[in-house]
């Protein structure tokens, strides 16, 4: 009964064991693919979510006055015509 006993406790140790190797290995693999899609994203040139924010401010305030200065030249054709 003893020995039965020990093949239990060293097949539950070994399987342990197991699972520490392996939620490790899943660790560096992760850690592994984070760095290779940082790398191509760096390497593709993309924008930041802040940069581009940046710029569509930019080019609203543009078509905003873009706008005003549309309608203020077609007052003065009004006015001429």
């Amino acid at each position: 009964m003893q020995t039965r006993n020990k093949i239990f406790d060293d097949l539950s140790q070994l399987m342990t064991n197991a699972m520490g190797v392996a939620q490790g290995a899943k660790g560096e693999a992760e850690t592994a693919m984070n760095s290779l899609v940082d790398r191509w994203l760096a390497d593709r040139d993309f924008v930041t979510r802040e940069e581009f924010d940046a710029v569509r401010s930019m080019a609203q305030k543009a078509r905003e006055e873009n706008e005003a200065l549309k309608a203020r030249l077609d007052a003065l054709e009004a006015d001429k015509g």
